[in-house]
């Protein structure tokens, strides 16, 4: 291994152990491998560390021959953020996955950065509470990469992003030392918020370890509709009617599109359509409530019958078992699967004020259109919080490469329209190396001197995942 001096290698070998590291192709395959496609590692070395203390002197090793590390998690990210090169060590820390503490006094939950997120949201159902994070991925990918990333997902509206459900974190730094900032505190105001710091900075400063986890007490109701809207106004007035009717009851609010919601019904088997009646917009509600005696039916029932009355809404139906609640949600989260189906898929990963989102999906569609005729628009996400998955299918006789090859000029039309409409062009999955240059283009000076500032600060010999966010 050229890159890696002897002394490095065997240093390593005997900190891990033989389950602490591989250089086995088969193993460096499969974590070299990207989700999307779009980016391909060429890692010739790969360390699982079994805890903090493996992880820290293994960063130290790198440190002192000069080597940088690229950290990875559940490896499901969008943006590239986890692929090492031929002369980095890839880092990944499945090993390091325990829920030490369910707190059922604090509402916390403390974890080991590798814990699979649907493993500690078991953990607190277990305990009769709840941790919100939910996403496609929840199966595999892992806490440490949900913080790194500041993942969003279906649940922002009420509780936030990942970085609201945190209260402390542990880090490896760029030198081997270790920052203990694990807390339960809710508050505490001493000094600058350094937890901050590396959530969301793709492990570019430091590689998150553990983290303290902010739990909620556990839905004892859940109502949940499919609603047929007219329009996307019409669907952000019936957010706003839902939001005065129901309080903080609203746990989920996604807009679908015609498009995307006749892609998921056609192509994955089992699904069924909610409603005979056809139109362009669709909404997925739901709400929960952890209050014991909570009529969650009646309520949205009242607030969907207001809607029609109203014009806001042409039908509904309302989930009557949890098989249909699954149906209705297998429809949603199969979108991108779907996709695939049709033929080549542009995607961005957009918010912007949520009484803007009407302009960004009329504004962009036409443009789409304008610089590939024929193009199908594929619009879906979290309207609530102002996130729009806003995908793009090819035209239906053009040839997939020839679609892809647009794929820089299409997200310069899409990000251009975001910008100008107040927004951000990537809500919730990173920069990692998909947009990095798109963020020094979009950004302002004062924010990249201050992204670069906190960088050269923390990690002066750019170590850690280089080549990532700026």
């Amino acid at each position: 291994m050229s890159f890696l001096p002897d002394t490095a290698l065997q240093d390593l070998k005997d900190l891990l152990g033989p389950k602490g590291f591989s250089m086995e192709s088969d193993v460096l395959a499969a974590h070299n491998a990207e989700a999307r496609g779009k980016f391909e590692g060429h890692a010739e070395i790969i360390l699982f560390p079994a805890s903090t203390d493996e992880v820290a002197k293994a960063v130290a090793i790198c440190a002192a021959h000069n080597i940088a590390v690229v950290p990875q998690g559940g490896n499901t990210g969008r943006c590239g953020g986890a692929v090492a090169d031929d002369k980095q060590v890839l880092i990944n820390l499945k090993r390091m996955n325990r829920v030490i503490e369910i707190d059922a006094r604090d509402f916390t939950a403390t974890v080991e950065a590798g814990a699979i997120l649907q493993n500690i949201q078991e953990a607190a159902e277990e305990q009769d509470l709840l941790f919100p994070l939910s996403l496609g991925a929840e199966g595999t990918c892992q806490i440490g990469g949900n913080l790194a990333t500041n993942a969003g997902g279906l649940n922002v509206i009420r509780y936030g992003n990942a970085r609201d459900l945190c209260l402390g974190l542990e880090v490896v730094l760029p030198d081997g030392s270790v920052w203990n900032g694990l807390s339960k505190l809710r508050k505490d105001n001493t000094g600058y918020d350094l937890r901050d710091l590396f959530i969301g900075a793709e492990g570019t400063l430091g590689i998150i370890t553990k983290a303290t986890l902010k739990l909620f007490g556990q839905p004892k109701h859940v109502a949940t509709a499919w609603v047929a809207v007219p329009t996307p106004e019409c669907a952000l007035d019936l957010l706003a009617l839902a939001r005065r009717h129901t309080g903080d009851a609203i746990a989920a609010f996604e807009l679908i599109s015609k498009f995307a919601h006749d892609l998921s019904v056609t192509y994955l088997k089992g699904l069924t359509r909610p409603l005979a009646s056809k139109t362009d917009w669709h909404v997925l509600i739901e709400l929960t409530s952890s209050r014991p005696n909570d009529d969650l039916e009646t309520l949205l029932v009242d607030l969907l019958g207001q809607a029609v009355e109203i014009g806001l809404a042409s039908d509904a139906t309302l989930a009557q078992s949890e098989a249909q609640r699954e149906n209705l949600w297998a429809i949603r989260e199969g979108i991108p699967e779907a996709q695939g189906f049709e033929g080549g898929s542009i995607k961005h990963d957009v918010s912007v004020p949520i009484s803007k989102v009407p302009d960004l999906l009329k504004r962009g569609m036409a443009a789409a259109d304008a610089l590939i005729p024929g193009i199908r628009p594929c619009p879906f996400g979290h309207v609530g919080d102002g996130n729009i998955h806003f995908n793009f299918t090819q035209p239906a006789t053009m040839d997939k490469d020839r679609y892809l090859a647009e794929w820089q000029s299409l997200n310069s039309v899409i990000h251009d329209i975001v910008t100008e409409l107040g927004g951000s062009i990537s809500a919730e999955h990173g920069i990692g190396q998909l947009k990095r240059d798109e963020l020094a283009h979009y950004a302002s000076i004062e924010k990249l001197k201050l992204l670069r500032a906190i960088k050269d600060a923390i990690d002066p010999d750019g170590r850690l995942n280089p080549g990532k966010i700026v």
